[in-house]
């Protein structure tokens, strides 16, 4: 699944899912450009992508600041020449923003936190990509990071599940605003992924250490492949949507989640 040459835009690649996209497309001969807001853990995975001999460079990069997005693409453009594929895979959750993240108890502010990075930042992104976009002759597309809270509710996540349902939502009109352009656009929806965002998140709503030996794992019970998701899983998808191989793949809302929605938990997980 050659991406030789293709110029990869990862934004929240400092660690998780992010980075593991951008040394998997590295490995495989992409150029990578991995962004974050955490800029001593950005730097160190674009050095290591280099030290294995692919192609990365670090840029800071808020999404939900346009100054901050503009300034992402055009030093990608400046350093390679071109942008293929945009990776929208920046993204919190309220219990990353604040210890009230109940929905009893959020305010305001933590719930318009998580809707400017979590679809504000993708729309940023998307327009400040598009010029660059239309110019690339080697399958280019946009890539959004979904979750199975796109598709289900889930408890003490109101706020990260409405965001990620209006990303699914934006990926289909996406699809649409962009196929005269010929620029796919398609969304991956993980479950449970052994990254720290959900060990940190579910030691937050669990009150429970973030790194004890159950951290970030509780959901595993409801996966039907009995084991927690890695972020090489979703890179694998992630590479794959980027590819030409899957250039018959549009508009679509894709589901990587070990089977969890393919049955029903009890309503004993709330509490009822």
């Amino acid at each position: 699944m050659s991406l030789a040459a293709m110029t990869f835009v990862i934004t929240g690649s400092a660690r998780g899912i992010g980075a593991a996209t951008a040394s998997m497309a590295a490995s495989r001969g992409a150029n990578v450009v991995v962004s974050d807001v955490n800029d001593e853990a950005g730097e160190a995975t674009a050095q290591a992508i280099v030290d294995a001999g692919g192609s990365a460079r670090y840029v800071h990069c808020d999404v939900s600041s346009e100054p901050d997005v503009a300034g992402l693409m055009e030093a990608a453009v400046e350093a390679y020449g071109a942008i293929d594929v945009l990776h929208n895979n920046a993204g919190i959750h309220e219990a990353m923003v604040s210890r009230d993240f109940t929905f009893d108890a959020m305010s305001i502010d933590t719930f318009d936190r998580v809707m400017a990075v979590n679809v504000r930042g993708a729309f940023l992104c998307v327009k400040a990509a598009l010029p660059f976009l239309k110019e690339s002759t080697r399958s280019p597309s946009v890539i959004n990071a979904g979750s199975t809270a796109s598709w289900v509710g889930y408890p003490a996540g109101l706020a990260y599940g409405t965001s990620k349902g209006a990303v699914a939502l934006f990926t289909k009109n996406l699809a649409v605003a962009l196929a005269p352009y010929g620029i796919r656009a398609n969304c991956y929806c993980p479950a449970s992924v052994d990254t720290d965002m959900v060990k940190d998140v579910s030691a937050s709503i669990a009150g429970a250490p973030s790194d004890g030996p159950d951290a970030g794992g509780g959901a595993v019970s409801t996966h039907l492949v009995h084991r927690i998701g890695e972020p090489e899983d979703v890179a694998e998808l992630v590479c794959f949507l980027a590819s030409r191989r899957s250039s018959f793949v549009n508009g679509v809302t894709w589901l990587i989640d070990g089977g969890v929605l393919a049955w029903r938990d009890t309503v004993d997980s709330i509490g009822m």
